[in-house]
C-alpha cells in the first residue's frame, strides 16, 4: 500500500481481533474499541490504536468493520455511529456480524437516516480460519461502496465477494451456516462411533480426510477432536445455537423445512447445558458418547 488508510475496527472478538491483525500486516493504521479491555489491550500490544470512544473511531476511519455479537450489540453500534456520522465525509460502514436479516435492515435504515452506507457482509470460516486469512467475505450492498471497501477486505479475506443487493450476504452466510451447523455434528458422530468401535481417533481422522467422508469442517474440527481440545473455541457452541436458530427463522419464512439441521440443535443445546458453552462445536463430541 502507498498510501495509509485507517480502518476501525469495532468488536474485537475472536474474528475482530485477526481482521484488525491482518489489517495491520497489510499496512492499515487501526484503531479499535471493544467492550472488554484485555481485548483494546492487546489491539494496543500487536500495533493498532485504541479508540477513545466510538464517535471518534467513526470520524478517523475511511472504512469501519463491525464484528459484533448479538442484534442488541449491533443496534446499539449503528445507533451511535449514526449520531455520530453524517458529515458528508463519512466512512463505509461493514457489518461482518451474523445476525437476522430483520435486525441488518434496522441497522441499515439507522445508518441510512444519517447519510451513511451500511454493508452487510457476513463471513465464512472459523476463528482458526480468521488467523490464517483463510475467510470468506459474503458481501452485499452498495456496489460502489462495497469497492471503496474492498482493498481493507482483501486484507484478512482469501476470497472477497460481492453477492447482489443488501441482505444477499446474510442471506448466504446462513445456508453456509446450515452447512456448517449439521457437518459439525456429523463429525462427532463419526467420530464417537469409530472410537466406540476401537478405532485409533488420529488413524480415523487421517483416513476419513482422504476419503469421500471428508470435508472442510471434518479437516477443521476433527483434530480437536482427536486431542479432545475445546478451548479456547475457534467457533462457539453457544454460537452455533444462535446460528441454528437464524436459520431455521430464514427456512420458515420461505417455506422450507429443515429436517436434518433441526436434529442438531438438541446436540447444542445440551452441550451447552453440560458445560462447554463457551467451548468449541468439537465438544459436541463429548454430548454424543455421553448419550452412550
Amino acid at each position: 500500500m502507498t498510501t495509509v488508510t485507517t480502518v476501525g475496527v469495532v468488536g474485537l472478538g475472536i474474528m475482530g481481533s485477526a481482521i484488525a491483525g491482518h489489517l495491520l500486516d497489510a499496512g492499515y493504521d487501526v484503531t479499535g474499541t471493544d467492550v472488554s479491555p484485555e481485548a483494546v489491550k492487546a489491539l494496543a500490544a500487536r500495533g493498532g490504536r485504541p479508540a477513545a470512544d466510538l464517535a471518534t473511531l467513526a470520524r478517523e476511519s475511511t472504512v469501519v468493520i463491525t464484528s459484533l455479537p448479538s442484534a442488541e450489540a449491533a443496534r446499539q453500534v449503528c445507533a451511535e455511529l449514526a449520531t455520530a456520522l453524517g458529515t458528508g465525509r463519512d466512512p463505509v460502514v461493514v457489518d461482518t456480524s451474523t445476525l437476522s436479516l430483520a435486525v441488518k435492515q434496522e441497522c441499515r435504515s439507522l445508518l441510512a437516516a444519517a447519510g451513511v452506507e451500511l454493508l452487510d457482509c457476513p463471513i465464512s470460516g472459523t476463528g482458526a480460519q480468521a488467523k490464517v486469512r483463510d475467510l470468506v467475505v459474503l458481501g452485499s450492498g452498495d456496489e460502489a461502496a462495497f469497492e471503496t471497501a474492498r482493498p481493507a477486505l482483501e486484507a484478512f479475506a482469501r476470497s472477497v465477494r460481492h453477492l447482489g443487493p443488501f441482505g444477499d450476504g446474510t442471506r448466504m452466510k446462513l445456508v453456509a451456516n446450515l452447512l456448517v451447523s449439521i457437518h459439525n455434528a456429523s463429525t462427532a458422530e463419526a467420530f464417537a462411533l469409530g472410537v466406540a468401535a476401537g478405532l485409533d481417533p488420529a488413524v480415523l481422522y487421517e483416513t476419513v480426510r482422504d476419503g469421500a467422508g471428508g470435508s472442510v469442517i471434518f479437516d477443521k474440527r476433527g483434530p480437536l477432536m482427536v486431542e479432545r481440545s475445546y478451548r479456547p473455541a475457534t467457533a462457539k457452541v453457544s454460537m452455533f445455537i444462535k446460528d441454528v436458530t437464524l436459520v431455521r427463522e430464514l427456512a420458515q419464512s420461505v417455506g422450507i423445512s429443515t429436517p436434518v439441521l433441526d436434529a442438531t440443535l438438541p446436540l447444542y443445546e445440551r452441550a451447552a447445558d453440560t458445560g462447554w458453552a463457551d467451548a468449541d462445536a468439537a465438544a459436541l463430541l463429548e454430548v454424543l458418547e455421553e448419550k452412550r
